[in-house]
C-alpha cells in the first residue's frame, strides 16, 4: 500500500500507539490500514461416493485438480461463500452437511474452510474457471495434479474420516520458515 485509501496522501510503515506490528499509517490524516487474511470458501462434493473436482482454468495452478472453492465476498457469510464458489466453478447446486477443515496459511494471509457438501441430483457443469469438472473415485483422484496442499490436506482426511463414518473438524497450520539472508 502506497497511499491513503481516506486522503489519497502517501502512508508510512509503523507501529501505531497501543498497537504491537508494524502498519500502514497515514501521517496526514492518521488514518491505520489493517491489511488481514482473505478467507477461501469452499466445499468437498460428493455424490454417489464420488468426489467432485474442477480442473482449473486460471493461475495459480492452471491446469491442476481442486476441490471447488473461492474467496469470500463481503456481505456473506462462509458457508454462502462456499455454496456460491460450487455453482461458479462446478455448476453444482449442494446441500452442506458441517464443517470440515479450517487451514491456516499465513505466509500468504488466507484462512481456507471446507465444508462437506452433496450434490443435489448428481448434476455438474463447467463454470468460466475451470476447464473441466468431473466425479472421481477414491482410487481415480490424480493425487500428482492436486493444485494446492489444503485441498490435498481435506482430501486425504475425509477419504480416511469416511471408512469411520465419522467427520470431525479439522484444524491445521501450514507454515513456511523464511530463508534468512
Amino acid at each position: 500500500m502506497k497511499f491513503c485509501s481516506q486522503c489519497g496522501n502517501p502512508v508510512e510503515q509503523r507501529v501505531p500507539d497501543g498497537d504491537n506490528r508494524h502498519r500502514h499509517v497515514c501521517p496526514t490524516c492518521d488514518t491505520i490500514h489493517y491489511i488481514n487474511p482473505k478467507i477461501v470458501a469452499g466445499t468437498i462434493p460428493v455424490y454417489e461416493d464420488k468426489i467432485l473436482l474442477c480442473r482449473r482454468a486460471i493461475e495459480p495452478r492452471l491446469g491442476y485438480w481442486t476441490l471447488p472453492a473461492g474467496f469470500m465476498e463481503m456481505n456473506e457469510t462462509t458457508s454462502q461463500a462456499a455454496i456460491r464458489e460450487t455453482w461458479e466453478e462446478a455448476e453444482a447446486r449442494v446441500n452442506l452437511e458441517g464443517l470440515y477443515t479450517m487451514i491456516d496459511v499465513p505466509h500468504i494471509g488466507q484462512v481456507h474452510i471446507f465444508y462437506r457438501a452433496t450434490v443435489i441430483n448428481g448434476e455438474f457443469g463447467i463454470g468460466p474457471e475451470s476447464l473441466e469438472t468431473k466425479l472421481f473415485r477414491e482410487e481415480d483422484i490424480p493425487w500428482e495434479e492436486i493444485a494446492f496442499p489444503t485441498v490435498k490436506y481435506t482430501l486425504e482426511h475425509y477419504l480416511e474420516d469416511r471408512q469411520s463414518r465419522s467427520f470431525p473438524v479439522h484444524v491445521k497450520d501450514i507454515t513456511y520458515e523464511r530463508i534468512k539472508s
